[in-house]
């Protein structure tokens, strides 16, 4: 036969197996496919690897594939082209979220010599990396990106976009963002993200804001982003705009984007705008019933959540994690040990195992509760080893209970797994402090110099007139300062005139009690609600996000002022919601 009927007749089979792979919709017509491949003998090798790479992209890449043959039929072919290679690296990508195969596959690519990247495998192993925050991998692969002469393709600029802004690099988010000439609605939206993770708002507004003028319309993937970084910083009004927003240029209110708004006013505070949204949705999935249940626990509404928890099940709905993640929460924050216990049996019933989050509520709910004896034999039967939180709450719970037996095991094992971070030694020091114990606070301070750790600031903030103000403690930085301690002086003397003793106690200095007493008046919290105070008036509420859980002397504070002052005052810490009217707060002091 003549060469170049040959190459025809080759040719031919290709089309031919090409035809029938893209006919294909399920596996058993593929395996077949591949049985005639394996069994023509008369097909030359260039030929029989251009058939197994289109096999292996339908079991990679289809919906109706199959992963693990796929997988099969790679490590059937000799020598892998970089398109087997990539249909591989993608097809693990998009079957398993939280694997690291995507970037195995490609350091075996580089290793086997057969094959180099193109743009397609830089953007397909970032994408894997941004999936499990890899970043210390993504670095690698961007440098192979300059070796290869790929970091000019915008698809690999999008990958590294994304990467960056996943794992919270936003300044390197942002310099690659500022390297892309013709700037996506993906690109976009994926630098709005990065400002929307790490929650500076005004941020990712501005970069909104610029993406309008830009002429690029959002989509509902962007406004998701928006929402969430509204929600992230409790910035009500801007949501609110959001929301409008989203009304005026008629942007599809998809499921996901229904949800974000609904979870969006609720961590601002307006939990009966995110119950009405709930219950205008249509259709409603898992994670719409899971976010309104969460929503409701923060809040301390317990029957709410708790009874939608049961709504659920009705409707036929499954619940998962984060469901139960709610309801445990909700049993939390109002010390029902028996309601928690019956959802952690359910749990088990449902074939759910429980997460090491889930481990943190129950003990978190038996600590508050005051059974630390059990909080901490439940720690002892936990399948896996806690982690620092699950420690950090049995401490708080030796601290809330008065225990002193296991205190300094329970530290030893928090400051092995966690031996530079500031709050363990915090912690420890408001335990001895609390107890006077002035020289185990010596040494706990002495211990942080010798490793050079910093104590990470409490830091509140406050939106006025649709900006974020960020305060920290003893905070000398804003504008208005001086404006904000007249009004702070003012709070102390009617704190003082209405017969409040500030709790100097938790102070961590060995000081005199007017210097404690001026350090509680430093607080995040105390700034920002000063500055409430001093920019807007009754009836408009003040809300304040809160990075750390709640001073215990500012929650007495802030219950005096808001029946002092007549306002309504709303602070989201890091545990829930506290909702202080008339000298009430809606966590009963029990949080």
């Amino acid at each position: 036969m003549k060469p170049n009927s040959s190459h025809s007749r080759n040719n031919a089979i290709e089309e031919h197996i090409a035809s029938l792979i893209e006919k294909c919709t399920d596996m058993k017509t593929l395996r077949q496919i591949h049985v005639r491949v394996l069994r023509n003998p008369t097909l030359c090798s260039s030929t029989y690897t251009f058939s197994l790479s289109k096999i292996l992209s339908f079991c990679a890449l289809s919906p109706q594939g199959d992963i693990r043959y796929a997988r099969r039929v790679f490590d059937a072919i000799p020598q892998p082209n970089v398109f087997s290679w990539n249909s591989m690296i993608r097809g693990f990508s998009q079957v398993q979220n939280q694997s690291r195969e995507p970037i195995a596959l490609y350091k075996n690519m580089l290793f086997s010599g057969f094959a180099n990247p193109n743009s397609f495998t830089i953007t397909f192993v970032l994408k894997a990396c941004s999936k499990i925050s890899a970043l210390r991998e993504g670095q690698q692969i961007q440098s192979h990106a300059y070796k290869y002469g790929l970091d000019s393709s915008p698809f690999v600029q999008t990958g590294l976009l994304n990467l960056y802004a996943k794992c919270e690099e936003i300044s390197s988010a942002r310099v690659i963002f500022g390297d892309i000439s013709d700037k996506n609605l993906i690109v976009w939206s994926a630098m709005i993200s990065g400002y929307s993770r790490i929650g500076m708002v005004n941020e990712a507004l501005g970069l909104f804001r610029e993406m309008q003028e830009a002429g690029i319309l959002p989509d509902e993937v962007t406004m998701v982003s928006v929402i969430s970084a509204c929600a992230k910083a409790g910035a009500l009004d801007l949501g609110r705009w959001v929301h409008s927003f989203v009304d005026r240029k008629g942007i599809r209110t998809d499921l996901v984007l229904s949800t974000a708004l609904i979870d969006m006013y609720a961590k601002c505070g307006l939990i009966g705008r995110a119950k009405e949204l709930f219950d205008e949705m249509l259709e409603r999935d898992t994670m719409a019933w899971s976010t309104m249940i969460v929503g409701f626990a923060t809040h301390g509404l317990v029957d709410d959540a708790l009874k939608l928890f049961s709504w659920m099940l009705a409707s036929k709905v499954k619940p998962n994690h984060v469901t139960f993640l709610g309801a445990l929460l909700a049993c939390a924050h109002s010390g029902l040990v028996g309601d928690g216990q019956r959802f952690w049996l359910a749990m088990h019933d449902l074939g759910i195992q429980p997460l090491m989050e889930h481990y943190g509520c129950m003990v978190d709910l038996l600590c508050r509760a005051g059974l630390f004896e059990e909080a901490y034999s439940f720690v002892s039967r936990m399948p896996f080893p806690p982690n620092p939180i699950i420690w950090r709450t049995l401490l708080i719970g030796c601290k809330k209970n008065e225990f002193q037996g296991k205190e300094e095991l329970i530290a030893d094992h928090l400051l092995q797994l966690e031996p530079l971070n500031a709050e363990n030694y915090v912690l420890l020091s408001n335990i001895y402090a609390l107890r006077s114990q002035w020289d185990k606070v010596s040494s706990m301070r002495k211990k942080m110099k010798e490793n050079g750790i910093k104590v990470f600031p409490g830091c509140s903030s406050i939106e006025i007139d649709g900006f974020v103000h960020d305060f920290v403690v003893g905070d000398e930085s804003h504008t208005e300062i001086r404006q904000i301690r007249v009004v702070l002086k003012g709070i102390s003397e009617r704190v003082r005139v209405s017969g409040h003793l500030p709790w100097t106690s938790s102070v961590l200095h060995d000081v005199n009690e007017e210097e404690k007493e001026s350090a509680l008046c430093e607080h995040s919290e105390r700034l920002a609600i000063a500055f409430g105070l001093l920019k807007t008036s009754a009836p408009v509420v003040i809300r304040v996000v809160k990075n750390l859980r709640f001073c215990a002397d500012c929650h007495e504070v802030t219950k005096i002022v808001s029946k002092e002052y007549g306002r309504e005052i709303i602070v989201r810490d890091r545990v829930r919601f506290h909702r202080f009217v008339g000298g009430n707060c809606s966590c009963n002091d029990f949080w």
